[in-house]
């Protein structure tokens, strides 16, 4: 008798939400969980990121499989540097080509489709016009599981944690699958829907698409992680959660529970080389204050350098953070932050700060006004005047999903390209300072992986927004290298590698050097000595060759 084998495909088309993130090189736990539930039910899985769909022309090549799974969807606006969002042309020409297998669509996607900010969600059932079998709004894990022994299946049911706790350790073996593997950072699953009880923001799509807070045990994160590591995988991301600093409140009362951190922490650092986070509500760090340092000095105790804490401010105007439900005020902000300093401000080895605050921007939200931009300058500055650190700086045009209070209102307003434009131009000026101040000449970044090869190569360390280095000369693709910062761009910093020798440098890359010009590098070069110098440009030149 025959032996009949079920195979499946899952397309990785990348997600992007409030609180979770899933473009190269982050990996989203819905792979693991939907591989997991195929292989529960013995089904053979291969794994695509859309990237190698597109690259070997795969399109027309996945009739063969029973099933055709896509996860995508991206709720916020993001600019990607190693991969791309799939699009809906994309969805359906996967779709329409490949008609033999089941074809079924799952991830926030599902419930509304834009890729830019500043747009309204297109509906997904209309433009596909029934060239699908499939689309799971609820939890595609659970349809998964559920639909070929069953047709007993809700297209909208959420999930339990007593189901994806197994699901994620049963299919981190597909992570072996990714392009990347294993130089690959995975977001793990904390928690679903927003803590907060007054109210959610009128643009945030998390409570919309996951209802009620839910929290998992720690012994279950752990679980995960070591299934993970198990593969070779040592690079995690605390990143599926909308408030990380309140995890751990459902097991206490409802109060923050530094305890739990604790736990989860000096586990996690065993099975651990990355170990970062994402999500903070800064007005929970004002409100439990003396809780939430003792969490912070666990997190620094145990975490990688260049670790960030994003915070969604969304806006410094008073009037737009009342009319858009937004819990957080710009003094209680700036308190945040500078808390958030002070703990998390000291450096490593290598002078990388080791926990800093990041701060998300929106505009297009309701009640804004020509005002609103210059408030939000002012408190910029005031940060930066009051030397505290931010590491990095999110802004962006507001994405209008369906159901959400914004999408349901009368008095938004367009955002004026005049106004954003502007902005966008003093925040240039304004990262730059910045940079230059969180990362200074001289500091080293280790392990930065080349994902941009040409005259000028490009790459960027594993963990949570990490920043873009340029290395004045070709290297090869994926290669990691240590680079010693030379200088700052708004959002990038330029890098030699390390050890630097300038014997043995190109004539670029010292060029490229914070303070010595084209000219003294010529020179250099053909005199093969820094002697001719001037004092602080000899300075610059020997402190670089003394960092080993």
């Amino acid at each position: 008798m025959e032996l009949i084998i079920i195979k499946a495909v899952i397309i990785d088309g990348y997600v992007d939400e409030p609180a979770v993130l899933g473009v190269p090189p982050y990996v989203s736990p819905y792979i693991r969980y939907n591989a997991g539930a195929f292989f529960s039910n013995g089904i053979e899985v291969d794994y695509y990121t859309i990237d190698q769909i597109r690259e070997l022309d795969f399109f027309q090549f996945l009739n063969n499989y029973d099933y055709l799974v896509i996860i995508a969807g991206t709720t916020v606006p993001g600019h990607y540097f190693r991969g791309s969002p799939i699009t809906l042309n994309e969805i359906k020409k996967l779709f329409t080509i490949n008609k033999n297998p089941l074809r079924v669509l799952g991830g926030p996607i599902t419930k509304g489709y834009t890729i830019t900010g500043g747009k309204a969600a297109k509906v997904i059932a209309d433009y596909l016009e029934e060239e699908y079998d499939y689309i799971v709004e609820g939890s595609l894990e659970n349809f998964l599981l559920k639909y070929p022994i069953s047709e007993d299946f809700d297209l909208k049911s959420k999930s339990s944690y007593e189901i994806t706790d197994k699901l994620s350790v049963m299919g981190a073996e597909i992570l072996k699958k990714h392009p990347f593997y294993p130089n690959i950072i995975v977001e793990l699953e904390i928690s679903k829907g927003c803590d907060r009880t007054e109210g959610f923001c009128s643009f945030c799509t998390e409570p919309l698409m996951y209802g009620i807070y839910n929290e998992r045990k720690v012994e279950n994160i752990i679980e995960e992680i070591k299934a993970l590591n198990n593969i070779g995988i040592k690079n995690f991301r605390f990143g599926r959660s909308a408030n990380f600093l309140a995890y751990g409140k459902t097991f206490n009362k409802g109060n923050p529970n530094p305890k739990i951190f604790e736990e989860l922490y000096s586990e996690a650092f065993k099975y651990s080389e990355i170990l970062h986070t994402d999500n903070a509500n800064p007005k929970y760090i004002v409100d439990n204050e003396k809780e939430v340092r003792k969490i912070l000095e666990t997190i620094v105790k145990y975490n990688s350098a260049g670790d960030v804490l994003s915070f969604g401010v969304e806006s410094f105007d008073e009037e737009v953070i009342r009319e858009n439900n937004i819990s957080i005020f710009p003094e209680e902000t700036f308190k945040a932050i500078k808390i958030v300093n002070e703990i998390g401000g000291i450096r490593d080895k290598n002078n990388v700060p080791k926990l800093l605050p990041g701060i998300n921007i929106l505009y297009g939200l309701i009640g804004e006004t020509k005002k609103t931009y210059e408030k939000n300058k002012s408190y910029l500055e005031k940060i930066y005047s009051s030397d505290m650190l931010v590491r990095r700086i999110n802004v962006r045009q507001v994405m209008e999903f369906p159901n959400t209070k914004l999408a349901n209102s009368k008095d938004k307003k367009k955002v004026s390209k005049k106004l954003f434009f502007d902005f966008k131009n003093f925040m240039e000026e304004y990262n730059n300072k910045m940079i230059q101040k969180v990362f200074p000449m001289g500091t080293v970044l280790e392990n930065i992986i080349i994902e941009k090869k040409a005259n000028i190569s490009f790459g960027r360390q594993l963990g949570t927004y990490p920043i873009l280095c340029g290395i004045n000369k070709e290297i090869e693709l994926y290669k990691k290298i240590n680079g010693i910062v030379v200088n700052h761009g708004s959002r990038s910093l330029t890098v030699v590698e390390k050890p630097f020798s300038f014997e043995k440098s190109t004539l670029e890359e010292i060029t490229a050097i914070k303070g010595i010009g084209k000219k003294a590098a010529q020179k250099i070069k053909f005199e093969k000595n820094i002697e001719f110098l001037e004092n602080k440009q000899k300075e610059i030149i020997m402190n670089l060759s003394k960092i080993i």
